[in-house]
Parts: structure tokens; sequence; C-alpha cells
């Protein structure tokens, strides 16, 4: 494996340019941001600002450019002025220099260079920026999308807001202080799943009447619960006990409080690198570009084009070496207990007592809402599936918190997934969207394959609605689909297949919805 000394990284995908030269450690770090003089950041104007400074820039940081040993450059997502401002700068100091030229995912490298600064090892990570908004999680040489924003970043959403009542450019930190003197009001919580949408706070905390204090306090405990409820959604799912907070919201304080507080209650460590790892930087471009590097991975500089719609689960990771990863399931049929990313599952003899615990990380108006909220709906809609013809538990009992249902003996999904499975999968989600309900949290931990019989019986219906829209359909098909690209990914399109032809099979409308999903998973959400 060749040995890489100082590796030049340039950063400038939005309105931050920024270089660094790494070794083993940081050598040196500079950024000279584009600050718009009103409004939000205008593409063509940043990419002018980057063109503008770049040589003032890269002088400052490149010293000694014969101790250079390779160029790396962000190559996407990001705004493709920005981007092909950077990548010509890249490539003309690589041909110069003559040495080797590498395009860094700016997402991955946000998860780097946070591992680096905090020592932490295989996190499920937070990713919150302005254009950005992920959870992720390493799996099979690939950093996995556990779930992600349906629309825009949680930064461009605070942004939106901020520019509406005319707080210059970053507006978070501007919300983050009016929130200290704010109090709670009701604003709309969207999560799906493992994804989550900022629109429709955005345009309720607009349209507020309230005072700007509690707008911008409610604005941001809504928006900062629904992350890190996806947060620990996630941490649940795939067995993980490490959470990184990555991205420039990362520094917003109270987003970091809720999720120590989180990991806390799970028993869990939390990491946040220091400041100057949190925004965008030259440095976790360097110290990406070295390890990608290091372990082989470099691009001529015909084929180094940008990429505006760069996913971080299209990089092959030939850097880490394999992480085992430990599942936290319990399978039902055993007297014990399993704490969920929402509730606590009590199993005793024939009965499951699911009861929804206070969440301390979220405000406390906001938490009994959300408890009474969704143990209500959820036995209503359990009820409504089973006369849609959908297998799940029958219920005995319930309470403002709690449900107490029959025990249902068999396998989750999650622990036997193959293509049977995911076959029966199918049928029973046709059932359900057929009698107009969207489960809203499909992942294979809500399915259980009951013993007796084979059959596929459904649970959690925590996040499910009536309705009876393609739209909505397509989002429940697209969590399914993204749990299996993040924890089945070398079985993923054949899973999908199978769950399709099952799907198909008992709702009529099935090609349309699986249309749709695909629309929902092309759709850029970085811009």
């Amino acid at each position: 494996m060749p040995v890489f000394g100082q590796i030049l990284g340039i950063e400038g995908t939005a309105w931050n340019l920024s270089a660094a030269l790494f070794n083993h450690d940081l050598i040196s770090l500079v950024s000279r941001p584009y600050r718009p003089a009103l409004g939000g950041i205008h593409p063509r104007e940043a990419a002018q600002h980057h063109a503008s400074v770049m040589k003032d820039l890269i002088s400052s940081v490149l010293q000694e450019p014969e101790k250079v040993t390779g160029i790396a450059f962000s190559q996407g997502p990001g705004l493709g002025p920005c981007l092909r401002t950077v990548a010509t700068a890249a490539r003309s100091l690589a041909l110069a220099l003559d040495i080797p030229l590498v395009g860094v995912n700016h997402c991955i490298a946000h998860v780097e260079i946070g591992c680096f600064a905090t020592g932490c090892r295989d996190p499920i990570v937070l990713y919150a920026s302005g254009a950005n908004t992920q959870v992720i999680g390493y799996l099979n040489r690939r950093y996995r999308i556990f779930g992600e924003t349906l629309d825009i970043g949680i930064g461009n959403a605070l942004d939106k807001f901020a520019r509406s009542k005319n707080f210059p450019h970053p507006g978070g930190p501007i919300i983050e202080t009016q929130a200290k003197n704010g109090q709670y009001i009701e604003l709309p919580y969207t999560v799906k799943g493992m994804d989550l949408a900022f629109s429709g706070l955005v345009s309720a905390a607009q349209a507020s009447k309230e005072t700007l204090p509690d707008v911008c306090f409610s604005l941001q405990e809504t928006a900062f619960a629904m992350c890190v409820e996806v947060t620990e959604r996630a941490m649940s799912l795939s067995g993980k006990d490490e959470v990184l907070l990555v991205g420039g919201v990362g520094a917003n304080r109270r987003l970091q409080e809720m999720l120590r507080i989180m990991c806390e209650a799970r028993g869990a460590k939390f990491y946040v690198p220091e400041q100057k790892y949190l925004g965008d930087n030259g440095a976790m471009i360097a110290y990406t570009g070295k390890l990608m590097l290091e372990s082989g991975s470099s691009i001529p500089v015909e084929d180094s084009q940008i990429k505006p719609s760069f996913r971080s689960d299209e990089v092959e990771v030939t850097w880490k070496h394999k992480i085992t990863r430990s599942g936290n399931h319990i399978l039902p049929g055993y007297n014990t207990q399993k704490k969920g990313a929402e509730a606590v599952v009590t199993v005793q003899n024939d009965q499951v007592e699911k009861h929804r615990a206070s969440k301390l990380y979220r405000v406390p108006a906001l938490d009994k809402r959300l408890i009474a909220e969704r143990t209500r709906a959820e036995a209503r809609l359990i009820a409504a599936a089973r006369k849609g013809g959908v297998r799940t538990p029958i219920m005995s009992d319930i309470t403002a918190d709690t449900i107490v249902m029959e025990l249902i003996k068999g396998k989750l999904l999650t622990e036997d997934l193959n293509e049977e499975g995911a076959y029966k999968a199918g049928q029973i989600i046709g059932k359900l969207h057929a009698a107009g309900i969207i489960h809203g949290d499909l992942t294979t931990s809500n399915m259980i394959l009951c013993e007796h019989d084979g059959t596929c019986v459904l649970i959690d219906f925590g996040l499910a609605q009536v309705s009876s829209e393609i739209e909505q359909r397509g989002v429940d098909v697209h969590v399914l689909f993204q749990t299996l690209e993040s924890t089945a990914p070398e079985r993923a399109d054949i899973l999908k297949a199978a769950f399709a032809a099952g799907y198909a099979e008992t709702f009529v409308e099935a090609e349309q919805v699986i249309m749709r999903e695909h629309e929902i998973e092309l759709r850029g959400r970085y811009l």
C-alpha cells in the first residue's frame, strides 16, 4: 500500500470555500466563505466568489508544494457552478504538480473527519447541514442511508424561515438565540418511518401569529426531535451503540443536547467533533482524500467530472476493515423485554405490552402529544387493518400510553430475510394499502413470520395514517426499500422484486405505487 505525505483538500460545494493540508494530522486550514448581502445563496454568485478568491486561498495553504503528494476535491453533492470551480482548480494543481487526483464525496467526508476527530468507531451518523439531512451507517463496504429528508435539508429549512423574518444568512444561529426566550407552541411533526420532511413545519412556522421567540423555540424543538427520533430508530434497527453528529447544523447546542440525552437513555455513546470540523471545511476533504489515496482510490483527470447529486451509498469504501454488526432485536416468544426506538415492549407468556415511555429529549408538551396521538391512532388502525384482511395482533387492553395485545410467535422478518418472506410482506402491504391505510414505519423489524402457518403479521402501527394517495403509498414502500438497501445491500434488488410481486398480487394499483417509489428514490434531495 503506497504511503502518501501531505494531501491538499479543497472544499467548495456551496457557500464556504476552504482548503487544508493533512498528513498524520491537520497541518493548516483556511476558509474564504461567500456571504450573500441579502437572501440565500445564489449558485452563480457563490461560484464567482470562489473563483475570485481561489488563488489567494490556495497560496495561503500551499507554502511548500513539493511536499504535496495528492490533491483531493469535493466532487459532490453540491451546487453545480461551485463544484465546477473547485474541480477546475484541483485538476490544474494535479496536472501542474504531476500528482494523483481524488474526488471525494462531501457527505462521506463529514463522516470520516468526525470519526477522526472524536475517535468513534462504528456510529450511526446524523448528518445535518444546509442541503442535507441523512441518517447514515457503515455496512459491507458502503455508507448506507437509513433515512433522509423527503424534501429540503434541515439547514435550508431553518434558513428559509429566517429569510421570511429578514434574518441575515446563515439564519440558524439567530434562530437558536431567539429560541432561548421562547415557549412551545404546536407545529406539524412529520416523520415517515426512517424518513422525515420539513416543508410543512416551515410553512406553519412562517404563518404563525405567535411571538418570534416562541416560534423559533418550537421550530427548533420540533425539527430536532424529528431528527433524533429517526436517528434512534436507525440505532434500534442496526444494533449500533454510537451516534455521531456532523454537518453545520450540528453546531446547535440544543440539537447536541437532545442527542446526548437520547444516547444516555439507550446506554449509547454520543460524539460531536469540534467546531472547525462541523461545517463544510477543507480538512474533511483532505483527510478523506488521504484515506482514499492510501487504499488505492484515485481518478484520472479526464474522469473527474463533478457529481451534483452524488449519494454517499454510491461510494465503495475501500479504506475500512470489516465491522461486525451486532443485533439488539429479540424474537417474539421469549419472556423478555425490548427497548425499541419508540416504545418498550414487554413479552410475558402469551401477551405483549407495548408502552410508550416519555422521551426526555423532547419538550414535555410535544412528548405528551406524540404519545397520546400515536397510541390512539395505532389502536384504531390496527383494528381497521384487521377489517381489511391484514393479519395483525389482537388487542386486549388500551390506555393513554399502552396497548396490550396477543403474542405472535415466530421470527421478525429482519432475522430471516429471504425472497419468500419479502413476497409475503408484499402481499400483506398490498392488502393494507387496498384498505386505505399507510403503515408509516415499514421496516423489516415490524413484520413477523408466524411460526404456526408462515403468514406475515404486521406490527407497530405507531406512525400509521389513513390515506389513499399514491404519493403516501410510494413513501411507505420507499421506507421499506431503504431498509432493505441499508441492512441487506447484497440482496436488496432481489428482495425488492419479490416484495413487488407479492404486492401486485393483492393490490390493483401496485404498478403505479412502485413507479412512484422509484420517482421518490430519484428525487434530488441535496439542493
